[in-house]
């Protein structure tokens, strides 16, 4: 208490530190909502810059600049969508067993109440109340931030099914019309008070929301989009392998706000989420890398990347709901189903072989997720669980849940891919009949110059020489052709060669 020289109280200070009304409400608790915007934050840091930097690394070189914007087109766009209608229609009142009614969530009057989901009461079989809906200690804005970076990530995975091909008009077109029809059906249904999650059927985190619906609809997306060039299917080497690790450490450590915000408060399956996240990525990794020594002789970094993804994907649906060792165990499972579908059924799988998925995302998140969302069925603790949900009594079969949740995860997950693959399909169909969904071939050639007008590396490319000749005549003649032109050309070059310290190096032409 701050005291006047007399010795008399102060009045409370104004601003933002009041103690109480109008800046702290009596339902407000500081540490929930500080903890829910660090965990917004880290799960925006896993797209912004994680999967940026992954998707421009990862790619041939001459893709880099186009895979990177798809990811960032696809995260400013939804957040715009979101705040406009998005929110509400995953989060709001019960329009449909499936979707809630659209509004915006823009004004003070709705940001600043207290956060709540309004569908998501529980009622028993004889009609009396068995759990109220949830009402976190924080303000709207904070849940309407969180979600947000949710359904960002899903349509920044989905492009990673589209690189190296897609019109980026179409894509632009296609991303706010993804969200409203497919993710928000999915995230009312299980997380927003829909039929599933009146019903049952668990997904801690987003392994059905996220990964299941983001690898179903890419490989869907991919299927009418069309396949990439073949030269560049036959050799997609990354342009930056040291680049792409440093993406997935940020995906990673990210996934600590990911699944330590799904509880909406700091509670203890909060603190075990985090935990076992991090364990069932370390098993998956090296599950991962083993298989790829024991068949390939050698381990893969890029194949290293690709265990650590299915096994945060594959804890997803249960991660504060399961014991640690049950997290190894699914990391296990993570590393090693998602490997044999991508490295051996690919193979051998005419439909597999058809469809060009860049990424790989059906494996590693349509397969991780939907194997996390049946082991969580089997292996969900009661004392966790009714922590958690809203169902009383749920558990793992593991533990006296008997077969029936398993049978709930099973016709869960069919719903989320049923309702993707239909509404991924008729959005593109729709879209493709104003832009055309891939590029022509003689921009795919190109890559990145013919997409953006723009390069991610000045020297060099795929293991290429720099030849100052080969750009010359991809500009057709700079300043009208001729001699002049290519003196142009050639100060041009000189220029930039200087401003990047490279006076005196010796270029091959």
């Amino acid at each position: 208490m701050h005291l006047r020289s007399a010795g008399t109280a102060m009045p409370p200070q104004p601003g933002p530190y009041m103690p109480d009304l109008p800046a702290v409400p009596a339902w407000l608790n500081k540490g929930d909502t500080a903890w829910q915007l660090v965990a917004a934050t880290f799960v925006g840091i896993q797209s912004m810059p994680g999967l940026v930097v992954i998707y421009g690394s990862i790619v041939k070189k001459k893709w880099a600049v186009n895979s990177a914007f798809m990811a960032l087109y696809a995260y400013a766009s939804t957040l715009i969508v979101w705040v406009l209608v998005g929110f509400r229609m995953a989060f709001g009142d019960r329009l449909l067993p499936f979707w809630a009614k659209a509004g915006p969530a823009l004004t003070q009057d709705f940001l600043v109440r207290r956060a709540v989901f309004p569908a998501t009461a529980h009622y028993g079989s004889d009609g009396s109340l068995e759990t109220p809906r949830t009402e976190p200690f924080y303000a709207e804005a904070a849940l309407v931030l969180f979600e947000f970076e949710f359904a960002a990530i899903t349509l920044v995975l989905l492009a990673g099914s589209l690189l190296g091909r897609m019109n980026i008009k179409a894509w632009m077109a296609f991303t706010p019309l993804w969200l409203l029809f497919s993710y928000t059906v999915g995230a009312f249904s299980l997380w927003g008070g829909g039929f599933l999650y009146q019903w049952g059927v668990i997904d801690y985190s987003g392994g059905y929301v996220i990964h299941l619906s983001s690898g179903v609809a890419g490989f869907t997306a991919a299927y009418w989009v069309g396949p990439r060039l073949k030269t560049d299917r036959e050799r997609f080497s990354p342009n930056n392998i040291l680049l792409m690790i440093a993406g997935g450490g940020l995906l990673w450590l990210g996934w600590a706000g990911f699944n330590g915000g799904a509880p909406y408060a700091p509670n203890i399956t909060a603190s075990v989420a985090v935990l076992n996240t991090n364990v069932s990525a370390a098993a998956s990794l090296l599950t991962w890398t083993c298989l790829d020594v024991i068949f390939f002789g050698k381990p893969s970094v890029i194949g290293a990347v690709q265990g650590m993804m299915t096994g945060l994907v594959c804890i997803t649906p249960g991660a504060g709901l399961v014991h640690t060792w049950a997290a190894i165990l699914m990391g296990i499972c993570g590393g090693s189903l998602p490997w044999f579908t991508m490295m051996i059924l690919h193979k051998r799988s005419a439909l597999l072989q058809k469809v060009d998925d860049t990424l790989a995302v059906f494996h590693t998140h349509a397969v991780a997720g939907l194997l996390g969302g049946l082991l969580t069925g089997l292996l969900a603790t009661p004392g966790l669980t009714a922590v958690h949900t809203h169902i009383p009594g749920a558990r793992g079969a593991f533990y006296g849940g008997g077969i029936g949740q398993v049978g709930k995860q099973i016709a869960g997950a069919l719903f989320v891919i049923v309702w993707n693959v239909v509404a991924t399909t008729v959005i593109l169909l729709g879209v493709g009949l104003v832009i055309p969904l891939r590029m022509p071939d003689e921009q795919l050639k190109i890559g990145d110059d013919a997409a953006h007008g723009e390069e991610a590396y000045a020297l060099w490319g795929d293991g290429e020489r720099f030849d100052v000749t080969r750009h010359e005549a991809a500009r057709g003649g700079v300043g009208g052709g001729g001699a002049w032109g290519a003196s142009v050309v050639d100060e041009a070059m000189d220029h930039r060669l200087a401003g990047m310290g490279a006076r005196g190096v010796t270029i091959q032409l």
